[in-house]
This record gives structure tokens, C-alpha cells and sequence, in this order.
């Protein structure tokens, strides 16, 4: 079981309540605490102690909460790189060397992140080399290569700070190497070329018996090699001959060479015969020098070709890592449906949100650091783990603590405040008011946005850090009336008759003031869609690529300016 101090889990809660003005969320705690290592089968055991913590802390002024996370601020996990991650067997300080092989049928997404980013901790944690590796042999029909694909996976593990060896190996290079190697076992007698259809085949494993092919002599089988270049594609394969009485039929003779006449994307038809993904493994793990294997739990077939084919040439092992499969709650990760998204035009490219890429993640604004912690809060584990997004976004909003805030208004609407005088507003970019102000000029005149206005019910409201107003009669008599109260600053609004801090009668707003300079807004969210509305003028001093934080809003990055509108992407909230 995970060991989580009730302290830990404190100063979650202090952060949170701190952030919402005085009210800690049970959700958010229990995100920064999946951050911390917690797993899910363990919530149940941990959800009293939470609960308890939370009573307490919201009970809490919010100075005396500030206090309180001062004294625990070191508590909550700043974890360390590498830390938790399991020792490599047989690994020597300075002799590690990974590979991470991605195949280029679209850019890297943050599943593949996970391999990539667990395989660069432990090269750096050893001080060793990690090769990257184009597996880019021939793919299937269903995921075929992208040639944009080779320069995203570059751009993608860069900007996640992946320190890969500077030659990159491209498997489509090699193709005549794999060739040398299939002949060597041709002729030790442990290849031998099929040209039995995959019918007959199947039912010869499920039976483990042995095709006649199979009983060829090698001299033979060269021959029929040298055949199976000009052979039509389907008709031949070249099979490793292992044991047709294994336990797994899948291990029983497997094809390691095939025919496909579809053009390659680098190398278009120059060849025809491919190796398959174990036997080029079994090759260059060895060839490239390959010490530790770091793969998932369903390659494990993989692994049993491959070690096979090293003891025929008497080849020392590599150490070979399994990890359990990686999920994320809610998101769906698909390259060959992201990749016809793209073509029929429902997606904008490989960095629409929906695709779930790096790039993607990139211009909504997450952080390279909040995605390096969220996969080493998941370790190393042979079990299949589903961790919670929202685990990825409270590791976010670490990141993004300082960012500068402002307000966008959706769907605004303009209501006038009877009795408010001309002021001037003097608005905090953040609320630790170090990084400076912006000021505007008002009249009574303001924007709040349409679902504000919709949700009024004649209570006592505040335009933050401005003024406090009241709306005059129900909401069933339109249009709504409203009357100026006071400028009592926001830290001055008095608690309930309970006295808990975080029920406020007053409701906090986010405004424009009514005026020609607000800019038109759109903020494209992760699901697509787009949010339509008017920012306040500083906006227009942002630079492309900024991340900002909208009121009430959430986390938003600049993608593009254009001359009569801005448009941001939404990272979370």
C-alpha cells in the first residue's frame, strides 16, 4: 500500500482551499494524491482520512490556512527525477543503453510518452546512451507510415527533454542487414521458407504439426529465398522453425519475413520483403549494443523470439523490463482514427486536442515538466494501471502557480449597475500582486457573461477586485435590475452566520467594463469545440505561445493572433 502522511495530504488541501477562495475539493485533493503515487484500489481506505482533513481545513480562516501551508509547503511530493523507479538488473554505471522505437504512423502521444520518458530516466539515472529508433519496416494497411510522422517524433521527445543518442536509427535503412542475418539461419537450418496458405498453416499449428516445407533442406530454402523477391505478394513467408509442440501455438513456427507490394513512405518500392518487428529486435538489440529492454506486458511473445534466435548465434541476453499497460481515465488514443480524422478534414492537424499528441499538449499549454512527473508518479509495473487526468492537470497547475491572470467574458452581457460611480480598477495579474496590475476606467455600464447573468437569483453579487452589487427584483420579472453597494475589497467580504469562511453571501463575478477595446476571444477546447467571447485590451499584449490563466475560466495558451480576434487553446481547469 502506498504510504501517504495525513501531512501530505494537508498540504493538498491547503492548496486547493487557498486557490478557492477558503474551500478545498475533495476531488482535487484526491488528484494530488494520485500525483503522490496513490493508486486507485486505495481511495476507499484513504477517502475518511480526507474527509477529516477537509472539515478541519475549511474550517480555517483563509490567513490561518496560508499560515498552516507555509509551515507544510515542503510536505506535498516535489518528486525527484527518477525517484521510485525500480534498479536495473546487471546495469554498470556508464554501459546502460536503451532504445525507444516508436513507429511513424503519426506523432508521439502521451501514452507513447511513458516508454520514452522511462527509458530516458534510466539512461540518465546510469548515465548510459539511449538510441532512438524509427521502426519504420513496413507497418500494416490499417497504420501505415506517415512521412510528416519522422520529424513530430523528433520535435515531440525534444521538447519533452529526451536526451537521445544524436544518429538516429531508421529500420527502413537496415533492410539489407536483416536480409545477411536471414540467411545465416537459412542456412544453420533454423529459417526455412512457406508458401502454405494461412488457412492450412493455422490449423497445422493448432495441431503442432509441421508443414512439408518445413522439412526442405537449407540449400533448398536459399534457393526459395531468393524466390520469394520476385514471388507474388501472400503466396511465400519465411518462418522461424521452432518447436511445433510448444505450449503457445502463437510461438510455433512464426513468420518472420513477408511479402507487401505497398509502397514504402521513404523508400517507396525499392524493396518487397520485410522482416517482421521480433526478428528485427532479435538483430539489432544486439548489433545496436542494446543492455535493457524496457517493453510492455504483451510483447512478451516478442521477447521468446527473440531470446531464441540469440542463442542460435550464442548471443549474451539483454535485461528485458515488462511494464503492465498504461491508461488514461476518459481519454481514447487512436493514430490510425487521428490520422483519418485528418484527412476528411474533422481535425485542424496532429496537434488538434482531440488527437491527444505532444504537440497537441504543447499548444494547450501543458507543461513538459507536468507530463515527466505524471508518468514517473506511475513507476514501473507489470500490471495494467488507469491513472485519472486529472492527475496530468494538478501537476499542471504547479507549473502554471505563477502565470498572469485576466478575465474573459463567454457569451457576454451587458448589465448596468444604478449608482455606481466612475472608477478606476485596479486588477492584480496574479494574486500574490508581485507581478503588477492592469487598470481600467469604468462607468456603470459592464459585461458578465451569459451564464453569470442567467444564474442570478436576486442575491448580492461582486465584480472581483471592483465593487459589490445587488440585483433589485426575482428573476422572473426581465430584464434584471441592478444596484451599486459598496467597494469593500474581496479580502474584506464578510463570512456567513456560521462562520465558515469559504460560504460567502457575496458571489463572486468576472467583468469587462462595457467598452469598444474588449477583443474578440476564442478559446478551442478539448473536445473541439469552440467557446466564443470578448477578453479584456491587455490581451493584445500577449505573445503567441504565452500561458495565462482566465477567471473562473482555467488555463488557457495563446495559439494565434489575428487582426480582429485571438485565439487560445484550453489546457484545464
Amino acid at each position: 500500500m502506498t504510504m501517504i502522511s495525513k501531512e501530505v495530504i494537508k498540504s493538498h488541501a491547503l492548496e486547493n482551499a487557498i486557490k478557492h477562495q477558503g474551500k478545498a475539493n475533495q476531488g482535487a485533493v484526491l488528484a494530488g494524491l494520485f500525483a503522490e503515487g496513490l493508486e486507485k484500489s486505495e481511495i476507499k481506505n484513504i477517502i475518511p482520512t480526507i474527509q477529516k482533513v477537509l472539515q478541519e481545513i475549511n474550517s480555517f480562516s483563509l490567513e490561518k490556512q496560508k499560515e498552516h501551508l507555509s509551515k507544510l509547503e515542503f510536505q506535498a511530493s516535489k518528486r525527484k527525477i527518477r525517484e521510485g523507479l525500480p534498479e536495473l538488473q546487471n546495469a554498470e554505471k556508464g554501459k546502460v543503453v536503451m532504445r525507444f522505437a516508436p513507429f511513424p504512423s503519426g506523432p508521439l502521444h502521451i501514452g507513447n510518452a511513458r516508454t520514452m520518458i522511462l527509458n530516458d530516466e534510466y539512461a540518465k539515472m546510469y548515465g548510459g546512451k539511449l538510441i532512438l529508433v524509427m521502426d519504420d519496416t513496413i507497418g500494416s494497411e490499417a497504420k501505415p507510415i506517415q512521412l510528416e510522422a519522422y520529424k513530430l517524433i523528433e520535435e515531440g521527445a525534444k521538447w519533452l527533454g529526451v536526451s537521445y543518442d544524436k544518429k538516429i536509427i531508421y529500420k527502413s535503412d537496415r533492410i539489407e542487414k536483416y536480409y545477411a542475418y536471414a540467411e545465416e539461419l537459412i542456412k544453420k537450418g533454423y529459417m526455412y521458407l512457406c508458401d502454405c496458405n494461412k488457412d492450412t498453416m493455422h490449423n497445422l499449428k493448432a495441431k503442432g504439426v509441421a508443414c512439408s516445407c518445413r522439412e526442405f533442406p537449407p540449400e533448398l530454402h536459399l534457393k526459395r529465398w531468393k524466390e520469394m523477391f520476385k514471388a507474388k505478394e501472400g503466396s511465400m513467408c519465411a518462418r522461424l522453425k521452432t518447436n511445433m509442440q510448444d505450449p503457445d501455438p502463437a510461438f510455433r513456427d512464426r513468420v518472420m519475413f513477408r511479402i507487401s507490394d505497398r509502397p514504402h513512405a521513404k523508400l517507396k518500392n525499392k524493396y518487397r520483403v520485410y522482416p517482421l518487428l521480433d526478428f528485427s529486435w532479435a538483430i539489432d538489440d544486439q548489433v545496436l549494443g542494446i543492455t535493457h529492454i524496457l517493453r510492455g506486458m504483451e510483447l512478451a511473445i516478442e521477447t521468446r523470439v527473440e531470446k531464441f534466435i540469440w542463442d542460435i548465434f550464442k548471443w549474451k541476453h539483454p535485461e528485458v523490463i515488462y511494464n503492465g499497460h498504461f491508461a488514461i481515465e476518459g481519454v481514447k488514443i487512436s493514430k490510425s482514427k487521428g490520422t483519418q480524422e485528418i484527412k476528411s478534414g474533422k481535425y485542424t492537424g496532429w496537434n488538434d486536442p482531440r488527437t491527444w499528441s505532444l504537440q497537441s499538449l504543447r499548444d494547450r499549454g501543458i507543461t513538459p515538466e507536468a507530463i515527466r512527473q505524471f508518468i514517473l508518479s506511475t513507476g514501473i509495473k507489470k500490471t495494467n494501471i488507469t491513472v485519472p487526468i486529472n492527475v496530468l492537470y494538478t501537476l499542471n497547475k504547479k507549473m502554471l502557480n505563477e502565470v498572469s491572470r485576466y478575465f474573459f467574458v463567454e457569451n457576454p452581457i451587458k448589465i448596468k449597475i444604478r449608482g455606481c460611480p466612475e472608477l478606476t480598477a485596479k486588477l492584480p495579474l496574479h494574486p500574490n500582486q508581485k507581478t503588477g496590475y492592469r487598470t481600467y476606467q469604468t462607468t456603470q455600464e459592464f459585461l458578465i457573461s451569459g451564464q453569470d447573468a442567467e444564474l442570478m437569483d436576486g442575491g448580492n453579487y461582486r465584480l472581483m477586485h471592483l465593487l459589490n452589487f445587488k440585483v433589485d427584483n426575482v428573476k422572473r420579472l426581465l430584464p434584471l435590475e441592478y444596484s451599486f453597494l459598496s467597494e469593500e475589497p474581496d479580502s474584506n467580504i464578510a463570512p456567513d452566520t456560521k462562520g465558515y469562511a469559504e460560504r460567502r453571501r457575496t458571489k463572486f463575478i468576472h467583468w469587462l467594463p462595457h467598452t469598444m477595446y474588449n477583443i474578440k476571444v476564442e478559446v478551442r477546447m478539448p473536445d473541439g469545440s469552440i467557446k466564443e467571447g470578448l477578453g479584456e485590451e491587455e490581451l493584445g499584449k500577449l505573445k503567441v505561445g504565452e500561458v495565462v490563466q482566465f477567471e473562473r475560466f482555467g488555463f488557457v495558451r495563446l495559439y494565434k493572433k489575428e487582426k480582429e480576434k485571438l485565439e487560445f487553446w484550453f489546457a484545464h481547469n
